[in-house]
């Protein structure tokens, strides 16, 4: 990572922040992006290194992808690795939930990578890089009460997928990575049905994977250029026995889902 120039966008929280810190340690040289810029400010004091560039980014805004792009690109030259982060999740019920808060996790989880993936393309393809875009098992197993979250990683992994079949040929890495449950401010922002946020986890957040250990397992993916990254056994087993026993997994995944507090069904 020594002095290859980082993008992250989502950076400001959660794994993005623990990758940001943990880039910065390596030598690396950071483009930061996030929608709040006082929380991307209260990052300095935490770096190391001085050559980082913070860019408010707003991802389900195509200019503001292109202006986060040029602005690397303006200021380093080049860009090495593309690091698709942000993102929001949502808890409801399809049937009751507003359609303008699926619209929005797309237009983040989707479209957002979708947009600073194309505008960075040019650049990864020059520097023989990396374009990763942070997943979740959500999108190979679908998860009852996301319906928005679910789509919009399935959509991500086919889109990633073709990127990577696409640029065989060209010296392109695209790795696809999938945290488990992990330590961050998704669950308590994350969207109700009316698209107010959440307020509070249903999960117990000390008992998942730290953001800072997911930041290391994507970090060494990308050393070693790997194409999909699932980081829990859970979620290895998930993805595995859904291949082969889909109907069983349904099952399961509802019973597991439906023990959450408050759980929209049960």
């Amino acid at each position: 990572m020594k002095n290859k120039i980082i993008i992250i966008t989502g950076a400001s929280s959660g794994i993005g922040k623990a990758l940001a810190l943990e880039c910065d340690k390596l030598g690396a040289k950071l483009i930061l992006a996030a929608r709040n810029p006082d929380r991307l400010n209260e990052l300095l004091p935490q770096f190391s290194g001085s050559d980082h560039l913070l860019v408010h980014t707003d991802v389900q805004k195509e200019k503001e992808c292109e202006n986060l792009i040029q602005n690397a690109v303006d200021k380093f030259g080049r860009i090495d690795i593309l690091i698709n982060n942000a993102g929001i999740s949502m808890r409801a019920l399809f049937a009751e939930v507003n359609l303008d808060v699926i619209r929005q996790l797309m237009d983040t989880n989707f479209w957002g990578t979708v947009y600073c993936s194309k505008f960075a393309l040019p650049f990864l393809l020059q520097s023989k890089g990396t374009l990763v875009g942070i997943s979740s098992v959500a999108g190979y197993k679908g998860l009852p009460g996301r319906t928005g979250y679910s789509a919009s990683k399935f959509a991500l992994n086919g889109f990633l997928e073709v990127i990577r079949i696409e640029n065989l040929k060209t010296g392109l890495h695209v790795l696809t990575a999938c945290p488990g449950f992990t330590t961050s401010n998704i669950r308590n922002v994350a969207l109700s049905k009316d698209g107010s946020a959440q307020g509070e986890t249903p999960l117990e957040e000390n008992k998942l994977m730290s953001a800072e250990h997911v930041a290391s397992e994507i970090i060494r993916a990308i050393n070693k250029r790997k194409d999909r990254l699932i980081m829990t056994s859970q979620g290895k087993m998930t993805v595995c026995l859904n291949k082969f026993f889909p109907k069983f997994m349904d099952k399961m995944v509802y019973n597991h889902m439906a023990k959450e507090p408050n759980s929209p069904f049960k």
